[in-house]
């Protein structure tokens, strides 16, 4: 198949995705969607200046910057463009899919200009610098490599709107499981280790397995404890072994777990704490509300759930560097979360909507065929994916499909003259 044929279903499907997140915008700012959609996937960038490059229109790129910077100010943009992509990815949320709730940041340390700049902790370098925080949900299934982008937020400690990090992560939840309902189960690092996570995930009955600090205090056995204390007396009935890759190395280790019946402090609900022992001194703590019994099929399904998320943390990189999100410069806040909630759309299309059926996932293999890799494709795919659709569109070179289809004409009919 040719470049051209494939890019020409490229875009074709561009178009049909683009039509299914503007049911709720007007006519033209559904062109602009899909217009930033596809600069985003040809350019692999957010600068505006490489985004109006990669439209290809026949104006100067000052005026192509100048209309896209306009609409990117869009009052309610990213909200719509939040809730139409979790609505769209959860339909493909089984009953079991973890769905993996996280923040991470994006570092803009020589920035002076940009509206609303915080103190944010950057994960890599382990230092505190100027930027913002991004609130992510990724959808997968237990052990699985298949992502669902379904939810990724910019905030800012010092925007006005912004009233705390536990309001941005249950606004997440909110978003998701207005579509999920109670399907999925809420996977998440210590860092939402806290009573306001915990009591409004219990009183809307959802599932959730939540790595515990060693200082977390909880009722075992009609006694409060730390849960450090009640985890150096879990026995560890079952073992494993895994094998976990970091930074294209691989350790094996040799894992005992356990659990141990716990309430929280305050609530009545039966919760468990599991124990795992062998990544270090410290062993890995566990609070869920599944229900376990003494079976190692049981409990392994939770271990594995939240080791899960360590791989889920590829695909948060995906999407920060397949499409360049830590060198957005556009200044002002709204037009900050407009555009990174246009990222999501932009990733959601390249990881689920090319798969969702038979004949696009034969054109997936195209793509991934047209990434040009020397060692071949990586068991985590996305990055290849990315690649290739940059790779066909940019060779097609015709710019989004809504740019090729004339406007239509609204002018009445004229019978004042009669042949």
């Amino acid at each position: 198949m040719y470049v051209s044929q494939i890019g020409s279903k490229l875009r074709v499907q561009l178009h049909d995705f683009s039509g299914k997140l503007s049911p709720r915008f007007s006519k033209p700012l559904g062109r602009f969607v899909e217009q930033m959609l596809y600069g985003i996937l040809v350019s692999k960038d957010v600068k505006l200046s490489q985004i109006g490059r990669a439209l290809e229109e026949p104006i100067s790129l000052k005026k192509v910057e100048d209309r896209l910077s306009t609409n990117l100010n869009s009052d309610g943009l990213a909200g719509k463009l939040l809730d139409q992509v979790a609505c769209l990815g959860s339909r493909r949320v089984q009953k079991d899919a973890l769905l993996i709730l996280d923040t991470s940041d994006i570092r803009k340390a020589y920035a002076k200009k940009m509206e609303y700049l915080a103190r944010v902790r950057d994960g890599s370098e382990k230092e505190l610098v100027d930027g913002y925080w991004l609130c992510n949900v990724i959808a997968c299934q237990s052990g699985g490599n298949d992502i669902i982008p379904l939810y990724q937020s910019l905030y800012s400690a010092a925007a006005p709107e912004h009233q705390s990090e536990n309001d941005e992560l249950l606004k997440a939840v909110d978003t998701v499981t207005e579509h999920c309902g109670t399907r999925g189960i809420w996977v998440a690092d210590r860092g939402m280790d806290r009573k306001n996570v915990y009591n409004p995930l219990l009183e809307r009955n959802m599932r959730f397995i939540i790595r515990l600090r060693g200082d977390r205090n909880l009722h075992f056995r009609g006694r409060c404890r730390l849960a450090e204390d009640i985890a150096r007396g879990c026995p560890s009935c079952y073992q494993e072994v895994v094998v976990k890759e970091t930074a294209g190395e691989e350790k094996t280790y040799r894992l005992a777990y356990g659990f141990r019946r716990v309430r929280l402090p305050g609530r009545t609900e039966e919760l468990y704490l599991v124990v795992v022992r062998g990544f270090g001194e410290v062993p890995l703590m566990l609070l869920t509300n599944l229900p376990l019994r003494r079976n190692r099929r049981v409990l392994w399904s939770v271990v594995e759930g939240y080791l899960t998320r360590w791989r889920i943390e590829e695909a948060i990189r995906f999407t920060k560097q397949s499409y360049n999100l830590e060198d957005i410069r556009v200044l002002t806040y709204r037009r900050l979360c407009n555009l990174t909630a246009l990222v999501l759309a932009a990733s959601y299309f390249a990881a689920v909507h090319l798969g969702d059926r038979l004949r696009l996932a034969v054109l997936t293999r195209r793509v991934l065929q047209a990434a040009r890799r020397f060692y071949g494709i990586a068991s985590f795919r996305y990055y290849a994916i990315a690649d290739g659709i940059s790779y066909i569109l940019r060779r097609l070179g015709k710019g989004p499909l809504c740019l090729s289809i004339p406007p239509p004409d609204d002018r009445q009919l004229s019978f004042s003259k009669f042949p």
